[in-house]
């Protein structure tokens, strides 16, 4: 079994890249953390591995997210790279990280930043070179850290070797690789779309090629052409791209817009819900260019080409549905033959801090999955900072914690996000010539892009660019908070955000309970408080209380009627931190906002 923190990582003894400061700070953390504070070891249990109680590694992995133009810049170009996240490896195993997902690192026109693919088997200049990838890989593996990439399947680049042959002649043999209509007669002699379909980043999902006389179809920007799911020669050849990755050492991929990859094939008008949206065009049904269950045979025949790899390589996919019943689909219902770690965006990617919702979606996961693991996920690149969806801009630090505790110590593997264990905000543009995001370009001022979630990570205040580059002008701009919210100043601070993930992420790690407790869930119908026990077969329990309210709420656990049987609860974790033990049968009085972690003994 593979040993993991029970060493002192390279970032303390002055082996790593980390700042002298950030080493003194991080010794004094693990003083305070030795004698006590905050309930839990320094030194983890042994990391899951492959086989590990007989389940594959991504069932209780904590995967997180790079967006490696923002993560760590090593040239001094201001955009980061490959050698940047090799650099803080050392972070990422201290945080307790089993696997990152990089967003796209492939050579691009970077359009739409790197989901704009020009060459799926390369690596772009911009980010590095193949030699710095397989450099990377294998630092990543020496940390226990697995490595996931972005994979595009819906769409390529314009500018990608396919499309320009595919544009330039109906006979090409790239012409079938996409999607192509010849319109509909228009004035004066003139073609128009063949439907009234929309972009979703705006405008006609159709563009016009004169040469070829016929409209290509583009789900996102028009720069961004569908690929043809319809012709097996773009399956056997996306596949291949896979591979090649696969055969390198890639623990498996995040598959980016798995929902859109077909589209009607009789090419029908959109119904109409009414109204507009923030890009000016009409709000149209996407019951013709989603979710079409053409996309289920593909993740079948891809889920059997990645199992035949060995240690468990994994897909994760990018489902945005409407219920959890439609999640799961997307495993595969009771065959469990597709993705193994769709994610569930119903939990997390909403912006109400609501007991009912919450428990009302845990229990739909635990009851309509067919038993497979829910991936839970608060933040990503696409949406607003959790910080700022869920906060009440007063109890945002107490309420972060609430979010914190939630994704860590429910029964799912978990997908965080940079800059989300620190408290980044987002840092929306105020002018529309400061956006970057297309998006935001085009649907100014009700559409302001992605570009406030995208900001670079906030290491250290030893420059202007918190620690991110050497150079002042970075591709975005830095949060104005960076000089207090950083992994230098928090890893000092046993009280902050970032040990506050530090410490659930290993009791997560080496609490039976936690680890792969089932669920069961207390004072069901409490509107201000979800509470719920994981209970691991050996016996342990874990009890987690969390007050969504801004009053303090008297909770009542009912722990007997549960078949649950202990005398105290005993706190491992809390927020305020001034919760203590207490006897099981009495009641609880919860704190506004206190998120509370205790083990039933």
């Amino acid at each position: 079994m593979t040993q993991r923190h029970m060493r002192t990582p390279a970032a303390l003894t002055g082996s790593s890249p980390f700042s002298a400061g950030l080493r003194r700070a991080r010794l004094r953390v693990i003083a305070c953390l030795a004698a006590g504070l905050g309930g839990f070891p320094l030194a983890g249990s042994a990391a899951p591995v492959p086989g590990e109680q007989g389940q594959p590694w991504w069932r209780h992995a904590l995967i997180y997210e790079i967006y490696p133009r923002s993560f760590q810049d090593s040239n001094g170009d201001g955009i980061g790279d490959l050698n940047g996240i090799a650099r803080r490896l050392d972070y990422l195993e201290w945080l307790g990280v089993d696997a990152i997902w990089i967003a796209p690192i492939y050579p691009s026109p970077q359009v739409d930043f790197g989901y704009d693919i020009s060459d799926y088997d390369a690596v772009d200049p911009l980010y590095g070179t193949l030699a710095d990838f397989d450099r990377l890989l294998a630092a990543a593996h020496a940390h226990h850290i697995r490595i996931l990439l972005d994979m595009v399947l819906n769409h390529t680049s314009e500018r990608h070797p396919w499309f320009r042959d595919a544009a330039h002649s109906r006979t090409a043999p790239h012409h079938d690789f996409y999607v192509w209509s010849d319109g509909k007669p228009g004035a004066n002699g003139g073609r128009t779309p063949p439907n009234n379909w929309v972009s979703l980043f705006g405008g006609s999902a159709w563009q016009f090629v004169p040469v070829v006389g016929q409209f290509y179809y583009h789900r996102f920007y028009r720069q961004q052409p569908d690929l043809n799911w319809r012709n097996p020669a773009v399956e056997q050849t996306m596949f291949g791209a896979m591979r090649f990755w696969l055969d390198r050492g890639v623990a498996g991929f995040r598959l980016d817009a798995i929902t859109e990859l077909f589209e009607d094939a009789q090419l029908r008008d959109a119904p109409e819900l009414g109204g507009s949206n923030a890009q000016g065009d009409p709000n149209l049904s996407d019951v013709y260019t989603k979710n079409l269950p053409e996309v289920h045979d593909v993740m079948r025949r891809l889920r059997a080409m990645l199992d035949t790899y060995p240690d468990n390589r994994v897909l994760i996919g990018e489902t945005y549905v409407p219920t959890t019943e439609d999640l799961d689909a997307w495993y595969g219902g009771a065959q469990h033959n597709e993705l193994q770690l769709p994610m569930d965006t119903l939990l997390g990617l909403g912006n109400k801090l609501d007991a009912d919702t919450f428990r009302q979606r845990l229990i739909e996961a635990q009851t309509q999955l067919h038993g497979s693991q829910p991936l839970y996920v608060f933040d990503n690149h696409d949406n607003r900072r959790s910080w700022d969806r869920y906060g009440d801009g007063v109890h945002d630090a107490a309420i972060a914690r609430i979010i914190a505790t939630l994704l860590l110590t429910t029964r799912a593997a978990a997908l965080m996000y940079q800059g989300e264990e620190i408290g980044q905000t987002t840092a929306t543009p105020t002018r529309v010539e400061d956006v970057r995001d297309p998006i935001g370009i085009t649907g100014w001022p009700k559409e302001k892009g992605r570009d406030g979630e995208r900001t670079p990570m906030q290491w250290d205040a030893s420059n202007g660019q918190a620690g991110f580059s050497a150079n002042a002008h970075t591709w975005l701009p830095m949060t104005g908070n960076y000089r207090t919210v950083n992994v230098a100043t928090e890893s000092s601070d046993p009280g902050s955000l970032l040990n506050w993930y530090r410490r659930l992420i290993a009791l997560r790690r080496s609490n039976p309970a936690l680890h792969e407790g089932r669920t069961v869930m207390l004072e069901r119908d409490n509107a201000s408080v979800l509470s719920y026990a994981r209970v691991a077969a050996a016996g342990s329990t874990v009890i987690v209380a969390l007050n969504m309210s801004a009053q303090p709420q008297t909770v009542s656990l009912g722990l007997q009627a549960e078949g649950l049987r202990g005398s105290h609860l005993t706190t491992l974790l809390a927020s305020p931190s001034t919760m203590a033990e207490t006897a099981a049968d009495r009641p609880l009085v919860l704190p506004a906002f206190a998120a509370w972690v205790a083990e039933l003994r």
